[in-house]
């Protein structure tokens, strides 16, 4: 019904005229009074009531209509007149939440309503009505939740809120506790910015609340079942959260503060204190610990997210808790201008609810500054509030006054039991404020001078509620004073034991002292020791019997499973290479690498685009019923005691997947953990996530992934936008044994190489340019007994060099095929092709080996990719080094695009490179 604007004690008249003009001709009122007076009439049919009763009647049930309107209202809007702003007045009362929009004034307030879904029915007067809903939706508290279409959670979350008003009943020891968060969390960033002037630490000021609330989750974590939190945040009050939160130690971080401080990292170049990870287990007040595990994240914000997700859905397989999900709780903490502003948020939100990527819900926290840097929310967004993108998901969202510690700890209460009970995400966010610039060392009154006028006068929070917490005899000032005594002496002690540390570092008698000393500052931390990189020999050869028992669980389907032809003479193939000991094809080699590791006790996961069927129906991991579409995996089915083989159509995302993938590799070193680009071409998508983590991260960080990056890659004139899997970007990323770089050209070595990856004592990620022409191509296939025997071979040398060799080929991957064929139809017999199938780590000594072997011969260097790309620019130096002297180029030009966009021209540049690697 429409909202009237007059009240109905006053317009009793009108309502007459409006019944008695219905009564004669329906059509002629206002379609609301008219679909009113139906149900009016309806109601009161059974009884005969005079005109003037009628009319009464009508205008009561008109008013309890209002109500209910009224009401709804509240709920869905009544955070447009939250007290939000801890730095602003209380916003102007909202028209369409007055009394007077429903027709209702303050003559009404004295009357009782019949109340249906509100505070448990019966009857209240609207004056009790009015007051529990504006405590309830528009004080220090505003939700959005009636977006939520799943009736069970919405109406949990409206009777939750309803109960208590939104109003917090903490006891007095919980108040206490909020204090003393609040003091600890002041205190630090304080005592941090009187003793080190002017340094980098990203302050927490002025959002401090957000480590109560933190502290507030974690002591409810007992109650609720979960028993590990993976964590990830931005730079911003990170230093807060490691001392006050995970019971880092003070005088580890005060040494790192120290302008004599040389970082030690376990390898590589570490990274600043305000990026890096740690773990602690915490204990509660119930006796019951929490475990918790921050996450190291760099510069660029939110690209963490799907990191934690990974992470979180790895500890919940580690914990065995992959159907009790509630156990492990990704928590994200971010920014109000990178939640609204990066896109990577929206592809985190998005695995909320999807099968290979859900887990189980995940409380997100924002920081709601006000300013990104030195930019204001309109200049940032196009919504009103920086959380609307999570609506996408349905999440719950609690907008909360920063300065209000107790409702915000309430907020982070009730959203941590939201997710539990629902498995779904809800957002916290924290209206509040920066106290200083971006950094320490930023002016923002260049920027913001009446605003940070305003925030210089701000009172701080630990005062707020010390003053409600004496007014209400919770505390008296004295014990307010003695708290923050406490924590001041704390923090001057642990001062005094940093300077000691660094006095007793220079005095160390020996290097092994010093050493031991600088390997205690990893206590705690997501550092991990592995041993070097090593190119020793593993062998990685599968016995006949384990390939047989792969094989029979790779082709037997139930009986009663329908097959598509296509794909049951795509299974009689495998049968007759099998039987006949080859050939064997990419896929058949790929699905025996799975196969034999799952018998040996490896878990797989494998997530891309189409990666299921594979992009090119090469792989058919899952194979459907043609009538009934049931799934059957026959990777799932080789042996009851196997370990997990999992396989999932990702979200249409690269970036978000393949850091989710990554973030599972680190915390379940165990699986083989795979991210297949759909073309390798849309790994660009992902490059922040290759730069900032997998690339680097070992270096930065001490962590360690073997995460597996299959990337379809291949000149077959299908243009510049399905050719490239940028080979050239990972190998200026190369350095210190960071990361495999290959380019394999057998099925049997892609088969090693997968079986390496798990079989060795370290770990470091694996970049597969891995084929799409070559997944059928006559010549790319393996005999059976290259697979029963040997180990991966990092350069393949000519299977069938000539006698006399004058000139040497060496190539990578697909253009080995073009130069064989190129060298048969012209019949070459002086020339001998070798394939560097891993780039990097380079074998050196292998590579020397097959130079010793062709010396004396002119060496080419032949790529399909343009000059300035591929492998050119990496390997040209690396073969003069080993030669003496610079292998000549052949290859395509320079370009600024991967690839030509017609097929003829392909062919035609195709040719002319061929030409150029044998000089004719």
């Amino acid at each position: 019904m429409k909202p009237l604007n007059v009240s109905a004690n006053a317009n009793t008249a009108v309502i007459e005229a409006a019944y008695e003009a219905w009564l004669k001709q329906p059509d002629s009122v206002d379609p609301t009074w008219r679909a009113f007076f139906q149900g009016f009439t309806l109601g009161t049919s059974g009884g005969s009531l005079g005109t003037e009763g009628a009319n009464l009647r009508i205008i009561d049930s008109y008013k309890q209509a209002q109500v209910g309107r009224f009401i709804n209202a509240h709920r869905a809007h009544g955070h447009l007149q939250a007290h939000l702003d801890p730095l602003g007045e209380p916003p102007p009362a909202d028209p369409k939440l007055t009394l007077s929009y429903f027709g209702l004034d303050e003559n009404d307030l004295g009357e009782s309503f019949t109340l249906t879904n509100f505070k448990g029915g019966g009857q209240m007067k609207l004056r009790d009505i009015v007051d529990a809903l504006r405590q309830t939706y528009c004080g220090h508290i505003g939700v959005e939740y009636m977006h939520v279409q799943e009736h069970a959670a919405r109406e949990w979350l409206q009777v939750r809120m309803e109960q208590t008003n939104n109003q917090p009943r903490f006891s007095r020891a919980e108040k206490i506790r909020i204090l003393r968060r609040l003091h600890k969390a002041e205190l630090f960033e304080k005592f941090l910015h009187t003793k080190y002037v002017g340094q980098k630490r990203f302050s927490g000021e002025g959002a401090e609340t957000f480590i109560a609330a933190i502290d507030a989750m974690l002591e409810k974590c007992p109650e609720l079942g979960v028993e590990e939190i993976v964590m990830g945040m931005a730079h911003r009050g990170r230093l807060n959260v490691l001392t006050s939160i995970m019971r880092k130690p003070f005088e580890v971080l005060f040494e790192q503060f120290s302008e004599n401080y040389l970082p030690e990292s376990v390898a590589g170049d570490g990274d600043v204190k305000y990026h890096l990870g740690y773990e602690a287990i915490l204990d509660t007040s119930s006796g019951q610990k929490v475990e918790i595990r921050l996450a190291a994240n760099p510069s660029h914000l939110e690209i963490v997210d799907p990191v934690v997700e990974g992470k979180a859905r790895a500890r919940q397989r580690v914990r065995h808790a992959t159907s009790e999900r509630q156990r492990v709780l990704p928590f994200l903490i971010h920014g109000d201008a990178a939640f609204a502003g990066q896109g990577i948020v929206a592809e985190t939100l998005n695995f909320s609810q999807l099968p290979g990527y859900t887990t189980g819900g995940t409380v997100h926290l924002v920081i709601n500054n006000q300013i990104g840097f030195t930019t204001l929310p309109h200049e940032a967004r196009s919504t009103r509030y920086c959380t609307d993108v999570a609506k996408m998901v349905e999440a719950p969202i609690f907008h909360v006054n920063g300065d209000d510690a107790e409702a915000v700890c309430l907020v982070a209460q009730l959203a941590l039991e939201f997710r539990v009970r629902f498995q779904r995400d809800v957002v916290i966010d924290m209206v509040c404020y920066r106290k200083h610039g971006h950094n320490e060392a930023d002016e923002p009154a260049f920027t913001q001078p009446v605003l940070y006028r305003q925030i210089a006068a701000h009172p701080l929070v630990s005062s707020i509620l010390t003053e409600k917490l004496v007014r209400e005899g919770t505390i008296t000032p004295d014990e307010a004073e003695a708290i923050k005594a406490e924590y001041t002496a704390a923090l001057e002690a642990n001062f005094e034991r940093a300077k000691a540390r660094e006095k007793e570092k220079e005095g160390a008698r020996s290097v092994q002292q010093s050493q031991a000393i600088e390997r205690e500052k990893f206590k705690g931390s997501t550092a991990f020791f592995q041993p070097a990189y090593r190119h020793s020999t593993i062998d990685t050869g599968a016995e006949p019997a384990l390939i047989n028992r792969v094989v029979a669980g790779l082709t037997t389907i139930p009986g009663s499973f329908k097959l598509n032809p296509k794909i049951r003479r795509f299974l009689d193939n495998r049968i007759r290479a099998h039987r006949e000991g080859g050939p064997i094809d990419w896929g058949f080699g790929e699905a025996l690498a799975f196969g034999t590791l799952l018998l040996d006790g490896t878990p797989i996961r494998l997530s891309g685009q189409d990666c299921e069927r594979g992009t090119f129906s090469h792989r058919h991991a899952v194979l459907y019923d043609v009538d009934t579409r049931e799934q059957y995996v026959p990777l799932k089915n080789l042996d009851p005691q196997q370990p997990a083989f999992c396989v999932y159509n990702s979200l249409l995302s690269e970036a978000g997947v393949l850091g989710f993938d990554y973030g599972y590799s680190m915390d379940y070193p165990q699986m083989l953990c795979i991210w297949e680009a759909q073309f390798g071409d849309f790994v660009n998508g992902a490059q922040v996530v290759i730069d900032q983590f997998i690339a680097s991260s070992e270096s930065k960080w001490q962590r360690a992934s073997g995460i597996v990056l299959l990337l379809p890659h291949g000149y077959e004139g299908q243009g510049p936008e399905h050719s490239s899997a940028r080979l050239e970007r990972f190998l200026g990323l190369c350095a210190e044994d960071n990361i495999q770089v290959t380019n394999i050209t057998t099925p049997a070595n892609f088969f090693h190489l997968l079986r390496r990856q798990m079989k060795r004592d370290f770990r470091k990620p694996l970049v597969v340019m891995s084929p799409k022409s070559l997944l059928r191509h006559p010549a790319c296939v393996s005999r059976l007994d290259e697979f029963t025997s040997g180990r991966f071979q990092e350069v393949l040398d000519d299977p069938k060099p000539p006698a006399k060799v004058e000139r040497v080929i060496y190539c990578s991957g697909k253009v080995y095929y073009d130069l064989c064929d190129f060298r048969d139809r012209h019949h070459l017999n002086d020339v001998a092709i070798v394939r560097i199938e891993q780039l990097y780590p380079l074998h050196r000594d292998r590579l020397a080996a097959v130079a010793d072997r062709y010396n004396g011969a002119r060496i080419v260097w032949c790529q399909e990719e343009p000059q300035n790309m591929g492998a050119w620019t990496f390997i040209a130096p690396r073969l003069a080094e080993i030669y003496g002297f610079p292998p000549k180029y052949a290859g395509r030009d320079a370009a600024a695009s991967p690839a030509v966009g017609a097929l003829a021209l392909h062919k035609f540049e195709l040719n002319a490179l061929l030409q150029d690697a044998f000089n004719i």
